[in-house]
């Protein structure tokens, strides 16, 4: 296996849930051997000192511009979406939370279609393993493909070595209100695109949003803690 598929395959060797938009740092970790994921979801015993030194991405201001292949295998510009409100989901077929997630994110996709938002997902993957598990569960949304190209593409988002699942939240003007890392669930997914909501209404300013979010995830992390 040459490096590239490498670091294709084992790009994720620790699942965070966190936060990043001033709210705490959460941590469950999943390992890998032989690039299939064992189960996650255990709660992380590092220590909160630790965690807390971990580097935070450099989260964009706004959408940067990027081009992947869509699953026909055409180079498709994320400006196709623009004037809409973007979840931008990354993922892998091996990634066991990334599976659990694509329910919601079908749900999500039909349910805010007439708002004007778009569930895009970007497969950090091979394109055949991405097709067959495309078929077999009937996504419907759209589909970005890549390998290192991919692994760019969540750089540019502040994720040099990215955690998957991931998800960013943009409103209609482009501008990157959230960036979720870990699985997302449905309290999160309605409490951020209500507020990306409001935001494209102008009834919040974008620091506003950001804090409205922070806040409102962080009560529910601590509603499920209690």
């Amino acid at each position: 296996m040459n490096d590239r598929r490498l670091r294709v395959a084992v790009a994720v060797s620790v699942v965070l849930v966190a936060i990043w938009a001033g709210a705490r740092l959460y941590v469950t970790q999943t390992s890998l051997h032989g690039g299939i994921p064992l189960p996650a979801g255990q709660a992380s015993t590092a220590d909160p000192g630790e965690v807390e030194a971990w580097p935070h991405p450099k989260i964009p201001a706004r959408l940067p511009a990027f081009t992947l292949s869509d699953l026909a295998g055409q180079p498709t510009p994320i400006t196709r979406w623009s004037g809409k409100s973007l979840v931008i989901n990354f993922w892998a077929t091996w990634c066991a939370p990334c599976r659990r997630e694509i329910p919601l994110l079908q749900s999500l996709a039909a349910e805010w279609a007439a708002r004007d938002v778009t569930v895009v997902g970007i497969a950090v993957d091979y394109r055949d393993k991405v097709r067959d598990f495309a078929r077999e569960f009937k996504i419907d949304y759209p589909l970005l493909i890549g390998e290192q190209d991919a692994l760019d593409v969540a750089a540019q988002f502040g994720m040099d070595s990215p955690a998957f699942p991931f998800t960013v939240f943009t409103d209609q003007r482009g501008e990157v209100v959230a960036l979720f890392v870990g699985e997302l669930h449905r309290p999160q997914a309605d409490l951020i695109l209500s507020v990306v909501q409001n935001l494209n209404q102008n009834r919040v300013q974008l620091p506003e949003a950001k804090r409205s979010i922070a806040d409102g995830l962080a009560a529910i992390l601590n509603n499920r803690a209690g």
